[in-house]
C-alpha cells in the first residue's frame, strides 16, 4: 500500500519536477556544468520529499512500538534471534545499537545479537522507497536479509551455546543512534526534528555518493570490474559493510539503485553491515568476544554474497 501511495506521489511530482529544475538547467547550459553533476543534483533532490515521508513514518513506528519490541526481544531468551531478525527488518533507527547493548550485558544470546546484525535493513528500504521503480528490490533484500539472519542465529546459538543474564533484564539503554537522536527516550518534538534532521544527512551522504558514481559512470570503465568482478566484489563488499556508518548502507544501495554493483555484492554488504552496532559492541563489549562475532559476521556474509551471484 505505501509502495503504491509512493508511486503516485512520484507520478505526480515527475509532472512538475521538470519545470521546478528548468532553472537549473538553464544555469548548467550558461556555465557549461557537466551533466553529470547535475544528474547527481537532481536525483538527489528529487528523493527528499520521499525519504522525508518515509523517516517519519519510521519515526512514528520507532516511537510507539520500539519499547514493546526491546522488552519482547529481553524475554524471549534462546528463541530471540527470529525475533531479533524479524524486528531488525523493520528501518527503525538504532535497533542494532540496543541489540549491542543488550548482548553486552548477556541479556540475549550471540545468536540473536547475529540475527539482528544480519537482518536490520538501516537506510536501504527508505532509499528503495523513496525510489518507487526500484522498490520491488525491498521483497527480495528483505526476504534474503530474514532468512539468513533466523538460520544463522540459530546456528550459532546452537554451535556456541550461551548464558544469559537474567537477573539483569531492566538495564538502561542510553546509546545515541544517528543525528545524535536519543533512542531510549525519544519525545514528541522528534517526531518531526528527527526526520528532517535524517533526511538532511541521508540527502547529503546520497548526493556525494551519486557523483562519485555518475562520475565512474561517464569517465572510468566500471562495467568491466561489474562484470568480471561476480565473485570478487562480495568478498570486497563484505569487508566495506563492517564500516559502523549508515552512509555504507547509502552507498551500495545507490550502487545497485544505478546497476553498478551485482546484486549478490550489495547483499554481502548489506548483510554485515549494522550500522552503529558495531561501534557499541567494541565500547561496551569484550575485545575477544567482539572479533569472534565480526569474523562470523564477515563469513556469512561473505559466503551468502558468493552462493547469490553463482545462482544467478
Amino acid at each position: 500500500m505505501l509502495i503504491s501511495i509512493l508511486e503516485k506521489i512520484n507520478g505526480l511530482y515527475e509532472g512538475v519536477s521538470d519545470f521546478i529544475f528548468a532553472p537549473v538547467y538553464a544555469f548548467a547550459d550558461k556555465f557549461s556544468i557537466s551533466d553529470w553533476i547535475i544528474d547527481a543534483f537532481v536525483d538527489s533532490v528529487n528523493l527528499i520529499p520521499f525519504l522525508f515521508i518515509v523517516f517519519v513514518i519510521i519515526e512514528l513506528i520507532e516511537f510507539y512500538y520500539a519499547d514493546r519490541i526491546n522488552s519482547l526481544l529481553k524475554e524471549t531468551g534462546k528463541g530471540s534471534a527470529a525475533i531479533g531478525a524479524l524486528a531488525a527488518i523493520i528501518p527503525q533507527c538504532g535497533f542494532s545499537v540496543i541489540a549491542s547493548s543488550l548482548y553486552a550485558k548477556r541479556i540475549i544470546t550471540r545468536g540473536c545479537l547475529i540475527a539482528v546484525y544480519l537482518a536490520t535493513s538501516d537506510e536501504t528500504i527508505p532509499l528503495l522507497l523513496a525510489t518507487p521503480n526500484k522498490a520491488y528490490l525491498i521483497v527480495p533484500i528483505v526476504g534474503i536479509k530474514l532468512l539468513i539472519g533466523i538460520c544463522a542465529g540459530y546456528l550459532v546459538d546452537f554451535i556456541i551455546p550461551q548464558q544469559t543474564n537474567k537477573s539483569d533484564k531492566e538495564c538502561i539503554i542510553s546509546e545515541e543512534g544517528c543525528c545524535k537522536h536519543d533512542i531510549a527516550h525519544g519525545n514528541k518534538r522528534e517526531l518531526l526534528i528527527h526526520p528532517l534532521m535524517h533526511t538532511a544527512n541521508v540527502f547529503v551522504f546520497v548526493l556525494i555518493i551519486t557523483l562519485i558514481i555518475n562520475y565512474c559512470l561517464t569517465s572510468v570503465r566500471i562495467t568491466d570490474f561489474i562484470q568480471g568482478g561476480k565473485y570478487i566484489q562480495p568478498v570486497i563488499a563484505s569487508f566495506i559493510g563492517l564500516i559502523p556508518n549508515c552512509a555504507i548502507s547509502i552507498g551500495i544501495t545507490m550502487m545497485l539503485i544505478k546497476g553498478t554493483v551485482s546484486f549478490g555484492a550489495a547483499m554481502s554488504c548489506l548483510l554485515s553491515n549494522a550500522g552503529l552496532g558495531l561501534l557499541v559492541l567494541l565500547k561496551n563489549n569484550d575485545f575477544k568476544d567482539t572479533l569472534k562475532i565480526i569474523a562470523i559476521l564477515l563469513v556469512i556474509s561473505m559466503l551468502s554474497g558468493l552462493a547469490i551471484n553463482f545462482l544467478s
